[in-house]
């Protein structure tokens, strides 16, 4: 009896070359947009301590009480597979005394994230995000350019129908004071609710508009919003928000139900969302988490950033696979000792700066060739070790022509014919 196949756990997928086309361009466009910005690249582990996301996203989130991928390891630590990029982006900035530098610190990634969640399309239990993050500024421009930013990039990739919802969840002191109104609505109308959301109620009230719970949406279709009660200097910051995306002529809506799912956000928060998508139409959003950093440890820094998802882009149509690169010269073998002298060209040629390829399959000179053409190569030098004195074949496929040349000249010759074109 055969031993059953293997495959990719639930919630995974193999990245096959040809998908791998056009994950390569997303990250291309992410990488000139956001660096002409001045954002510098950052990778953080793919596993962190236990406490951080606790701590830095939130106890009472969905993320940290039910979806985080948490292991103890051989000398008894509590480890978690990163669920998101913001908290271990900050606790490097607090390691390595960012602080210190230039502000604010502008910093981007591109990583793969776990969470433990029903497996659908475009929710996967391992899952790529871009993200950018700029901490050390209060600047509401900040705020601005990061939003605008990441609507570029998606217009850059063509995602499909792009929305951008906006609202402020203004600063610390405003957020409790309304928090706890907003209890006191829940505990009255508990009854209502759904299940998870009284169970949270003292924990994160907020996390009620998220809910799709009939109850629940009638009972929070009545309930205050958080937008309508802030203070003077979160109102003018969100205002001044709005100013800089209409000079930039971006389109949004003002949503006053909008909630992120991190206890972390303050102040501005911001998603994208794409009509292609259906249910599942995040595409990608973040906002301010202007106290982050102190509850990691570190000095009072703000900090605005956001991420989006790989596969919802590639979902939404954007970030097409590019074409195969432009092979300069293949490298035909008939016979051992013309391998060899191949070989050695072959490299010759990579060093030289040509995108060179050889047989390296056994197949006929006739195959070889045909493959060749396949691959859409310029050149083929063909090495036979019958032919005297080490003389090559060298054809160039596209123009037609054909002439023999010593082994030696080779890669001479197709530098030149390139420089001619």
């Amino acid at each position: 009896m055969s031993a059953p196949k293997l495959k990719a756990p639930r919630g995974t997928h193999d990245v096959l070359p040809a998908a791998a086309c056009a994950r390569v361009r997303v990250e291309e466009r992410a990488r000139a947009l956001l660096q002409g910005a001045g954002y510098e690249r950052i990778e953080t582990p793919c596993f962190e301590a236990t406490e951080l996301f606790a701590r830095g996203v939130g106890a009472s989130t969905d993320i940290v009480q039910k979806e985080m991928y948490t292991f103890t390891d051989g000398g008894g630590r509590s480890l978690t597979l990163r669920p998101e990029g913001t908290a271990p982006v900050c606790r490097a900035y607090v390691e390595h005394g960012m602080h210190k530098l230039r502000q604010p610190v502008k910093l981007w990634y591109l990583s793969s994230f776990f969470r433990y969640e029903r497996a659908q399309a475009g929710r996967q239990r391992q899952f790529w995000q871009v993200g950018a993050e700029a901490l050390g500024s209060h600047e509401p421009a900040l705020d601005a350019e990061s939003i605008v930013l990441l609507c570029e990039l998606l217009r850059e990739l063509d995602v499909a129908g792009v929305r951008l919802r906006i609202s402020s969840l203004g600063g610390q002191d405003a957020r409790a004071e309304y928090r706890e109104r907003l209890r006191q609505l829940l505990r009255a109308l508990a009854e209502q609710l759904a299940p998870e959301v009284r169970e949270r109620i003292d924990l994160n009230p907020l996390r009620a508009f998220d809910s799709e719970h009939p109850g629940t949406r009638a009972v929070m279709a009545d309930a205050p919003r958080l937008l309508d009660h802030l203070s003077e200097d979160d109102a003018a910051h969100f205002a001044e928000v709005q100013a800089l995306l209409d000079e930039a002529g971006v389109a949004y809506e003002v949503d006053a139900t909008l909630v992120r799912g991190l206890d972390y956000y303050t102040r501005t928060v911001f998603e994208l969302t794409s009509d292609a998508l259906g249910a599942q139409s995040g595409v990608g959003g973040g906002g301010r988490y202007d106290g982050l950093v102190a509850q990691l440890g570190g000095p009072p820094t703000p900090g605005m950033g956001w991420a989006a998802g790989i596969e919802r882009i590639l979902l939404a149509g954007g970030a097409q696979g590019a074409a195969a690169p432009a092979i300069d010269l293949f490298l035909a073998c008939d016979g051992e000792r013309g391998t060899r002298v191949a070989f050695a060209v072959l490299h010759e040629a990579r060093g030289a700066g040509l995108t060179a390829q050889m047989e390296l399959a056994g197949r006929s000179l006739k195959n070889q060739l045909a493959h060749a053409s396949r691959l859409g190569a310029r050149y083929v030098a063909i090495f036979d070790a019958s032919v005297s004195g080490g003389a090559v074949v060298l054809r160039d496929l596209q123009g037609g022509s054909q002439e023999t040349v010593p082994g030696e000249t080779v890669v001479h010759a197709v530098l030149r014919g390139l420089r001619d074109l």
